[in-house]
């Protein structure tokens, strides 16, 4: 490889061609590790453009602006963590392991490599209305998702359903950013179980009937 064809340390080749998807998943790679690394308000697109080995123009092609760009990232990031819970949820009958898998499946989140759940969890531009809706989405729709197994299972009322589906899913995601930031002290599988032990023997305490 020549010199002069990376700008920046860890910057892709320039001049290569790629079909246009392509080259929105790698500006979308690119733009990823850039907002990680520096937030919204630090990140530049010069930054971003020769993360990607691009010119300016060709990232304006695909994004209109910065925004734009850290929404489809923002838009990424949380189908990933909804499906992520769907599939979870799926993964069995059983109420106790699906307490388990949804828990654990946010610890597994935050422990990607790629940091990700920044952009949701700790995003420095809440205060913008488009990405509060996209960061309270996760909340939203995983609970909606938990709520009609709680509702099922216990025979609550859907708004009560709903109230603990949400505590579920903030208990989860908050305990799994703490459990990072505490540089893994415990090992994730561990982390994961204390918390789900905690949250089904709150669950559990809500039967169909008050026979026990």
């Amino acid at each position: 490889m020549s010199a002069g064809q990376y700008d920046v340390e860890g910057a892709r080749p320039r001049g290569a061609r790629m079909p246009r998807r392509e080259r929105r998943a790698q500006l979308l790679s690119s733009a990823l590790e850039i907002f990680v690394a520096q937030g919204y308000h630090a990140a530049a697109m010069d930054d971003i453009a020769e993360r990607a080995g691009v010119s300016k123009p060709v990232l304006y092609q695909h994004f209109p602006g910065k925004l734009e760009l850290y929404l489809a990232l923002l838009d990424n990031a949380c189908d990933q963590i909804i499906e992520n819970c769907r599939l979870a949820l799926d993964s069995t009958h059983d109420n106790k392991l699906r307490v388990g898998a949804t828990v654990d499946a946010f610890f597994e989140y935050v422990a990607l490599d790629t940091g990700a759940f920044r952009l949701v969890f700790e995003s420095d531009l809440t205060n913008e209305p488009a990405v509060r809706e996209h960061v309270e989405r996760v909340t939203t729709e995983c609970a909606a998702l938990i709520a009609h197994v709680i509702r099922d299972d216990t025979g609550l009322p859907d708004d009560a359903s709903y109230l603990l589906a949400v505590s579920l899913v903030g208990m989860a995601q908050v305990s799994a950013r703490f459990w990072l930031k505490d540089a893994g002290a415990i090992p994730r599988s561990d982390a994961a179980a204390l918390v789900s032990a905690l949250a089904w023997r709150g669950i559990r305490g809500y039967p169909k009937t008050d026979e026990h």
